[in-house]
């Protein structure tokens, strides 16, 4: 099975918001994040609970926990071979609907211009 492209949403004004969401966190949450976007990337859409689960509307969360807190990084496929990264957020109960609505207003604005709203480091 080839490997998942994972790339990170950028949004018009060229910020990353789940690249600024991970640098707030703890670098041991970060280390666990890293970890599950690398399985993300090694397992695409086989990835499955408890690491990843579908929410809505094409909308799936990577599922992180540590010490009793929830962290979530939602996503989206464009296309089969692409995984898009665009909202990370740290729940108490369940993926809060407000956050699924960013999610999804990501994948809109990304499924009209790919490349303009693809990170690439150093851009």
């Amino acid at each position: 099975m080839p490997r998942t492209l994972v790339v990170f949403y950028k949004d018009r004004d060229g910020n990353v918001p789940v690249l600024e969401w991970l640098d707030s966190l703890p670098e041991r949450v970060q280390d666990k994040c890293v970890v599950k976007i690398e399985r993300l990337r090694e397992l695409g859409h086989e990835l499955r609970r408890p690491e990843a689960d579908l929410l809505r509307n094409g909308i799936y969360e990577l599922r992180v926990g540590r010490e009793g807190a929830n962290y979530r990084i939602l996503y989206f496929y464009h296309g089969r071979v692409a995984a898009v990264l665009a909202h990370g957020i740290v729940k108490e109960r369940e993926v809060p609907a407000k956050d699924i609505e960013r999610a999804l207003e990501r994948k809109r604005i990304f499924e009209q211009d790919p490349q303009g709203h693809t990170y690439r480091e150093g851009s």
